[in-house]
């Protein structure tokens, strides 16, 4: 089993990274892969809501999203990692994952997802709720932890020091170990997912 990781942090090596770090090596320990995919400092355009999404993604073949539906087919859990800006997710990885969820939202569904999210101090919570919303909308069981999943640290390498933090991304870990194990024992189990109506898209606005 795989769980993708996404850095939303144009620094490839900051405390964002330390925290999603920190979630993988102790995935390793309960015997789960990981990869943490690195947004990095390069231009992301935003979904213009030009409907011209296929099978292989998002018509605008410019940046990382398409590689990371490609990933996030073959990926049985997410944790997706973001700095905070002005208590709210860097624009980056929001722009990011519109587009990712618009055109290969089938993806992700039925698999569980987390949230991460680092500050120096304020904003964690509103940030930790943004990101959240992907998944409710996705059909992903959300992990948690024993406390919001956030981690604090402003320049590179305080997070270090937060231990506390530290802490809360190895419990999400071993949470998202299990759930990934239960999941995997209800297929082996022969337990079908849920069937999913889409016949209704009510518009209320004529």
């Amino acid at each position: 089993m795989n769980v993708l990781m996404l850095n939303g942090s144009a620094k490839q090596n900051g405390n964002t990274y330390r925290a999603l770090l920190e979630v993988g090596r102790q995935l390793e320990q309960e015997g789960i892969s990981y990869e943490i995919f690195q947004l990095g400092g390069m231009p992301i355009r935003d979904c213009i809501g030009c409907g011209k999404c296929s099978e292989e993604g998002c018509v605008f073949k410019d940046d990382a999203v398409n590689t990371f539906i490609a990933k996030a087919k073959e990926a049985d859990g997410f944790v997706f990692g973001t700095p905070v800006y002005y208590a709210h997710p860097s624009g980056r990885i929001l722009s990011f994952l519109d587009r990712v969820f618009y055109s290969g939202g089938g993806a992700f569904a039925f698999k569980p997802g987390a949230s991460v999210a680092v500050a120096r101090r304020g904003g964690t919570t509103a940030s930790f709720d943004v990101m959240n919303k992907y998944f409710g909308i996705s059909q992903m069981p959300v992990a948690g932890s024993t406390y919001w999943n956030i981690v604090h640290g402003r320049v590179p390498g305080e997070a270090e020091q937060d231990a506390e933090g530290l802490q809360t991304m190895r419990n999400l870990a071993r949470n998202m170990a299990w759930m990934l194990q239960c999941f995997q024992a209800g297929k082996d189990a022969g337990i079908p997912l849920p069937q999913t109506e889409r016949e209704h898209r009510t518009n209320f606005i004529r």
